[in-house]
């Protein structure tokens, strides 16, 4: 791997980390019910509920701490001559189902593939970073077009493309290139997946892109064998009759970024059954520490998880010497969610593990927990070299 593409991994896996560190979120719109909208579970973010003959989708948190809502009107192409919208009540308004979408994180790339949709992409920004079979063959056969940088687009090419939508990732509403797309009519609907704390709560973002594809059947089935599936591991889990401890993160420069007791890898680790030894902290996010404060408390922590991007012990001891001294590093116990890789040097786990806790949590209980899942591979997880 070259040091760009590792330090650009690097960012984005600490970027990540660094954004869903973010207040108490709104209480959603409780949606009205209908046999054609899904109802909501987990997800906080977003709400759909059915306005007559169209869909009003509502997204609450599009970045961590937004204090604005977006409402998105999702009309069906036959009803769009006898509607009338009042364009300073929606945001955007998108006919249905959509054929030509453009999306802007990898956490997206999952979702559309389970829907069976995904040939509905044709732009993507950092091609690069895509894992996923499928869409690489699209983007290599010149189906989904390079797109430059989410925080700068290519506006010409997007426009080339005459996409119905954009699904827009941002850290706040401030984007150059959403706001030349819009003015050339473009419609900006904004996607907050990532800022979900719950394992199931992001997965449960499959059902805000049904709607645009008219699949809200077959968003609820795929999540619901999710959640079943989930819920029988977290349940697996609790037959263990250890708890053993875990740290997680390593050192960026001079700080340890560890997970925070309310972030999504310390509830998957608390439905592993592990005592995650920052579980008492409130963060949603990440907390940064110094490596004499860690070496304090983890030092005798029996397995260590997510070391930065770092694939070996070498690799650990080239980047800090003083990684030798945790107790995990010496039993090699250190367990890595950035070892598998695309085949042009995406991060498998920030692509798919959001839309497949399952999958995240099984990988960690047959860890810790080894017999509890008898021959199980773990998928997004694997043990430094």
């Amino acid at each position: 791997m070259t040091k760009k593409l590792f330090s650009a991994q690097l960012f984005t896996a600490l970027f990540l980390i660094f954004l869903t560190a973010c207040g108490e979120k709104k209480k959603p719109i409780p949606i009205q019910q209908n046999e054609m909208v899904s109802e909501l579970k987990h997800a906080s973010g977003f709400t759909i509920e059915q306005q007559g003959d169209f869909k009003i989708l509502s997204v609450n948190s599009a970045w961590p701490g937004a204090e604005v809502e977006f409402k998105y009107a999702l009309v069906p192409r036959e009803k769009l001559p006898s509607i009338t919208l009042p364009a300073n009540v929606y945001d955007a308004i998108v006919p249905i189902p959509v054929d030509k979408m453009i999306i802007t994180s990898t956490t997206h790339i999952a979702s559309l593939e389970a829907l069976d949709v995904l040939d509905a992409v044709i732009g993507f920004p950092s091609t690069n970073l895509v894992s996923s079979p499928v869409a690489r063959t699209l983007i290599d056969d010149g189906h989904i077009k390079e797109l430059g940088t989410n925080e700068n687009i290519n506006t010409e090419i997007a426009l080339e493309l005459s996409p119905e939508v954009v699904i827009g990732f941002g850290i706040s509403d401030t984007n150059k290139a959403y706001e030349t797309l819009k003015r050339s009519g473009v419609p900006i609907v904004y996607n907050g997946d990532w800022t979900e704390s719950t394992p199931l709560g992001k997965a449960e973002w499959i059902k805000f892109f049904a709607p645009f594809f008219q699949k809200e059947i077959a968003a609820d089935s795929i999540f619901n064998t999710i959640e079943t599936s989930y819920m029988e591991a977290k349940l697996l889990a609790k037959e263990a009759t250890q708890r053993p401890s875990v740290l997680t993160g390593g050192l960026y420069k001079d700080v340890w970024y560890i997970s925070g007791g309310k972030s999504w890898m310390a509830q998957f680790l608390e439905d592993a059954n592990a005592n995650y030894l920052w579980s008492e902290t409130e963060n949603t996010g990440s907390i940064g520490l110094s490596l004499e404060a860690v070496l304090e408390k983890a030092q005798p922590a029996d397995f260590w998880f997510n070391p930065s991007l770092h694939s070996s012990y070498e690799e650990l001891l080239q980047a800090n010497a003083h990684y030798e001294q945790f107790t995990a590093f010496a039993n090699k116990k250190v367990f890595s969610n950035a070892v598998r890789k695309g085949p042009t040097g995406g991060l498998l786990f920030y692509e798919l593990a959001p839309q497949r806790p399952d999958l995240v949590l099984k990988d960690l209980i047959s860890i810790l927990h080894p017999g509890l899942l008898s021959d199980y591979e773990p998928y997004f997880f694997r043990p430094l070299h």
